[in-house]
């Protein structure tokens, strides 16, 4: 455990010298809105992670967000220009470009995971699955929600999981990686198949709460790029 405010002098060795480093910390989450996201947590994450590569972490995985393509429809690959629209995406891509820059300076492996609407065990209670879980715990018998016509691109958290440590495993500087299924989905249709899924009797309540304003109506993750970097080397 390490307090990231005030870490330890050599924080590489304190954490065991590591061949690769998976990065997920961020705080202030999931309010993508707040400026903490870049007057706060990106200072503090660049600092963490910049010690440890000048200390001679060789390999490192980040995990970014699709929110960092902005405000852009349809299928998103990774060649697409970044233009985060809200906070937290422009947190994470300036992180990003920062990191660039240490590579001129410091010589490190660089896998940036991108990724999209990561669903399961261990979310925020105010994400849409833990809403609908205390909903059904509750005893609800309608769950209020948008119009549900949002394409978006979920992916269960330990898939999600799985290709990260694949990736890292991988130590080879892949650059900028889609982690998504590449399939969209509306939301409504995916909130229906959680419900079916688990046998859960509940209605639905569509229309009750605007469409979110900080996110397109409809994209998901291209993953050519993803197979291509979990195939054979």
């Amino acid at each position: 455990r390490i307090d990231l405010s005030g870490p330890p002098r050599d924080t590489f060795s304190a954490i065991g010298s590591p061949q690769v480093l998976i990065h997920l910390a961020w705080g202030g989450l999931p309010n993508y809105s707040s400026l903490h996201h870049f007057e706060t947590e990106l200072p503090l994450q660049y600092r963490f992670i910049k010690q440890l590569l000048a200390s001679g972490l060789p390999n490192l995985v980040v995990a970014g967000t699709c929110f960092e393509y902005g405000n852009v429809c349809g299928a998103l690959t990774e060649e697409l220009e970044a233009m985060p629209s809200n906070p937290y995406g422009l947190a994470k891509d300036t992180l990003r470009r920062q990191l660039g820059f240490v590579k001129q300076e410091h010589q490190f492996a660089l896998t940036w995971a991108r990724l999209f609407y990561v669903h399961g065990e261990g979310q925020a209670a105010t994400s849409l699955l833990p809403q609908l879980q205390s909903a059904v715990a509750r005893g609800d018998k309608r769950f209020a929600m948008s119009g549900g016509e949002q394409l978006r691109d979920f992916l269960p958290v330990t898939e999600a999981a799985g290709y990260l440590v694949d990736l890292a495993l991988n130590q080879r500087d892949h650059g900028i990686v889609n982690v998504c299924s590449g399939r969209p989905v509306s939301v409504r249709r995916q909130v229906e198949q959680w419900i079916e899924r688990n046998s859960w009797s509940i209605d639905l309540e569509l229309g009750r709460y605007p469409y979110p304003d900080y996110e397109p109506m409809a994209f998901w993750g291209d993953r050519r790029k993803l197979d291509a970097c979990l195939g054979p080397a």
